[in-house]
């Protein structure tokens, strides 16, 4: 299997190589969720773990997986299962926060810091946001909206996660596998089986609305953006919402019709052979025929499971990109 996995004891003082059972898990997603290792230990006198234990994972020597045990289940084969989680699991802490004038990379440095995170790489987002309250709000959400808004905004979408250990956050321009002539590229051969879906009835709009109660003058300003043509296919589909002080309403409307007029198209991808430098946020090329088109592009891994065992490494993969939506 080539998985060396190393759990620290009950103090931290020393660590323990326990005699794992086959069918090790790593699992990532793009959005609010730390990753996730699920492995099963033979218990044996040597074993000295708890909850809050540090777990370190690598395959062949790549680092993988640093996190920390949140939960055990022993059954009567002595046999425990671990759930192990990296340090995003942290974020799902809740709290409220006022804040004026930050970048989402800003915000995120700010919460690192106030919580004991260890923060790496925090590509510059770009964007400032003049003001915004986040009342009674997990810590996920709070830098969610700050990466939603961004993108809304500016049409750059970016990544958090969680780097061996390290709080990383980059561009997805970034985040592609592989180098130039050199891409990681799914196709019938690399992949088993695959699940696709093709739909406007979630996520879809082809006319944005956007109000704003402007306080000085007492008016209600309207900002439209819409798409004849898709109008005339798929009827009004419209996406409302309200902007804040501060916000140019008609490049944000005009944003929102460019990322939302679109069919969305879902991509799930079973038994793909592993490689541990796909992760949830990574970019990878997939050239597969679906039989109302011949999709050859890049696409955004949405989740990303692997498991580890002895007849090989595998992966299961939702993707997204141009037209497709996770």
């Amino acid at each position: 299997m080539g998985v060396e996995l190393l759990i620290g004891n009950e103090t931290g003082t020393s660590v323990c190589l326990p005699a794992l059972e086959e069918g090790v898990e790593w699992t990532t997603e793009r959005k609010n969720t730390p990753g996730k290792l699920v492995f099963k230990v033979l218990r044996d006198d040597a074993l000295d773990f708890s909850e809050g234990s540090a777990v370190r994972m690598k395959e062949n020597g790549e680092e993988i997986f640093f996190g920390f045990v949140f939960q055990q289940k022993r059954d009567r084969e002595q046999i425990i299962t671990v759930t192990a989680y990296d340090q995003l699991r942290y974020l799902k802490n809740k709290d409220t926060l006022v804040y004026e004038n930050k970048t989402a990379d800003q915000l995120l440095r700010m919460i690192a810091a106030d919580y004991a995170l260890n923060a790496g790489l925090l590509e510059h987002t770009g964007y400032v946001i003049e003001s915004r309250v986040e009342e009674n709000t997990s810590l996920f959400e709070m830098v969610q909206n700050a990466l939603d808004l961004t993108l809304q905004n500016t049409g750059e979408m970016f990544v958090m996660y969680d780097d061996f250990g390290r709080l990383t956050l980059k561009n997805i321009s970034s985040m592609a596998v592989g180098a130039p002539g050199a891409y990681l590229m799914v196709d019938e051969e690399t992949g088993e089986n695959f699940e696709y879906t093709s739909s406007i009835d979630d996520g879809a709009y082809n006319k944005i609305k956007l109000t704003y109660d402007n306080e000085e003058n007492g008016f209600r300003e309207v900002y439209l953006a819409q798409d004849p043509a898709n109008i005339n296919k798929w009827g009004i589909l419209q996406y409302f919402d309200t902007l804040k002080k501060g916000e140019n309403g008609q490049a944000k409307a005009d944003a929102l019709l460019k990322l939302y007029n679109k069919k969305t198209r879902k991509l799930k991808l079973s038994n793909v052979l592993g490689d541990n430098r796909v992760r949830a946020g990574s970019r990878i090329l997939v050239n597969l025929n679906l039989g109302d088109m011949k999709l050859r592009n890049f696409m955004l891994v949405e989740s990303c499971r692997h498991t580890y065992k002895e007849s090989g490494h595998q992966m299961e993969l939702t993707l997204r990109g141009g037209e497709f939506v996770g």
